[in-house]
């Protein structure tokens, strides 16, 4: 079985190049979806590069970023397109905000344990970053680097490498008679079963409502337009999304509880 982690990395000795590269990156982003969401339905990475690619590039992005965009915008509308078909949403543009970009390991980002090396509109540049202990366990050479996301956090870049090695599956499955199966949405923040027919509801009028209370606040702000009310969306945006990975959270440890509580195997 794969294993799969991501690690953040606090980076140093920045400047504004990554603020214009998360800029430029998200503008393709942006630019890709308006093209995505007039066709009226989504469309393959590949035909969506076959459409904006050189429009792309003329943003001074490089070629492997083009082609992370379109994959990035590409997998949002299909899984768009699947709420869609569960009443969940409804066909909109999809806006990015300017918060991160995705590197291809080798193709656009190198990394050690002292410096991660990444592509800018300046071209390569090194980075320093903090080496925490729990992350040095992930340079033994035992682990596969893969594609990774330079994040914008409130103090700072961090720079979020994902790793994974394939590691045996447990001796459980050999035996295992009873199996679980997690569904996530709208109405309910999850839906457990069993395969010996047990079923669990997690979280659904609370989350709703919380999500519904801040979707009411946001228009009420947005039709004020004051500088005043800005400032209110940007500090509702952060509460709100506090709350929904507080609740998310919680939900995640009380799912877990279940799977052992109903002897189904949990593997990390």
């Amino acid at each position: 079985m794969q294993q799969v982690k991501t690690i953040p990395l606090k980076l140093y000795n920045y400047g504004e190049e990554l603020n214009a590269l998360v800029q430029s990156y998200t503008s393709g982003m942006n630019y890709v979806s308006t093209v995505v969401y007039e066709n009226g339905k989504p469309m393959g990475s590949d035909k969506i590069q076959k459409r904006v690619y050189q429009d792309v590039r003329n943003l001074g992005l490089l070629s492997q970023m083009t082609c992370n965009i379109c994959r990035q915008v590409a997998g949002t509308y299909k899984t768009l397109k699947e709420q869609i078909k569960t009443g969940q949403a409804e066909w909109q543009e999809i806006q990015y905000r300017p918060t991160n970009v995705t590197f291809s390991y080798r193709r656009d980002f190198t990394i050690t344990k002292e410096w991660v090396s990444i592509t800018t509109l300046d071209g390569r540049k090194k980075y320093p970053f903090h080496m925490y202990s729990s992350a040095e366990q992930y340079f033994d050479g035992s682990w596969e680097f893969t594609a990774s996301k330079l994040v914008k956090h409130k103090d700072g870049y961090y720079f979020h490498l994902s790793v994974s090695r394939t590691i045996p599956d447990p001796p459980e499955l050999d035996t295992a008679s009873t199996f679980m199966g997690v569904d996530v949405g709208m109405n309910w923040l999850a839906v457990v079963n069993t395969t010996d027919n047990k079923c669990r509801f997690f979280c659904g009028g609370e989350a709703k409502n919380l999500k519904n209370t801040y979707s009411s606040m946001r228009a009420r702000l947005q039709a004020k337009g004051t500088l005043s009310a800005k400032r209110m969306l940007k500090h509702i945006s952060g509460k709100e999304r506090r709350l929904m990975a507080n609740m998310n959270h919680n939900v995640s440890k009380e799912i877990v509880q279940f799977a052992l509580d109903n002897n189904v195997i949990v593997s990390d």
